[in-house]
């Protein structure tokens, strides 16, 4: 099978396929020839000299970053007077597009939530924000997975999707103009969980409990989004690592519902299907046993 035919290198890279950039400056589907793996390479934008050098060290220092459910990011540097980051190319789509539009189950989204959440601890815990979390900025992994985008330097120089609303998921304190911090992230780990479960953000004045607009919600899932979305962070949880380890408490409570014993639509038809050939199973096994009594005599 022939190579694909490069359409520009940068350093080991060569580029193989220009994407939508989804924010500034371009993104390409390249050829790591150094690993022998696929990856992704954003060129942004000229920067000011100060601006590039920042850059450069913020996102060198993310290299450090490895979770299984953060996209990683491997290396950045100059090209032609414009800074690069090659980063994981990940298959699969985005959670919004996960959502559908509609409630998702309730273990399922406190699933991709822990996923997501421990990402973020992760990050935290090596001096990381992200401050530009989404439905938009998590991805689903062609497995299933969780897979959260790069952290802080994303939003500060453009790598998340600008179309994303992320005015949608930022916390109170951020929309007030003030500085985030963890449990600013926090919040809008739990926005996302709010609307995974409701189709809708939460409202930065309060917002009503979960169940309110999906009634396989329990008590205890509401009181754990409502505390991720407090408006005053001082009510919120103060890290996400104690925000994924209520998530974990309640996931056990999420048991897929049992199937009802009265079946309508495509799933009674299935059972009904069921029903009759056990019934002729049996009636087959006693037309046998009546057919060798008779041989028998």
């Amino acid at each position: 099978m022939t190579a694909p035919t490069a359409i520009g290198v940068v350093a080991h890279y060569n580029l193989l396929e220009r994407l939508e950039p989804a924010g500034p400056g371009d993104l390409y589907r390249a050829r790591d020839t150094r690993h022998g793996r696929t990856v992704i390479v954003r060129l942004l934008p000229p920067q000011s000299t100060s601006d590039e050098q920042e850059l450069l060290r913020q996102t060198d220092a993310l290299v450090s970053l490895s979770h299984q459910n953060a996209i990683t990011v491997y290396s950045c540097g100059l090209h032609e007077g414009r800074v690069y980051v090659a980063f994981e190319h990940v298959p699969g789509r985005s959670l919004r597009a996960e959502m559908s539009g509609r409630p998702m189950n309730a273990r399922r989204a406190v699933e991709l939530a822990i996923q997501a959440t421990d990402a973020v601890a992760e990050a935290h815990a090596l001096g990381f924000l992200h401050s530009g979390i989404s439905a938009d900025a998590i991805g689903i992994t062609a497995k299933g997975h969780a897979k959260i985008a790069a952290f802080h330097v994303g939003t500060t120089f453009g790598f998340a999707n600008e179309s994303a609303g992320l005015a949608d998921y930022e916390s109170p304190e951020e929309a007030r103009g003030e500085r985030p911090d963890d449990r600013s992230d926090v919040y809008s780990l739990g926005a996302v969980l709010y609307e995974m479960l409701t189709t809708r953000r939460p409202m930065h004045r309060g917002a009503s409990a979960p169940s309110a607009g999906n009634r396989m919600v329990p008590k205890e899932l509401d009181d754990v989004v409502l505390k991720a979305v407090a408006p005053n962070a001082e009510r919120r949880y103060q890290s996400a690592a104690e925000l994924a380890a209520a998530l974990r408490r309640v996931l056990p409570t999420l048991e897929l519902p049992e199937v009802p014993a009265a079946l309508s639509g495509p799933e009674a038809s299935s059972a009904g299907v069921g029903r009759v050939l056990l019934l002729a199973v049996v009636i087959l096994a006693a037309v046998a046993a009546i057919a060798w009594w008779f041989t028998r005599s």
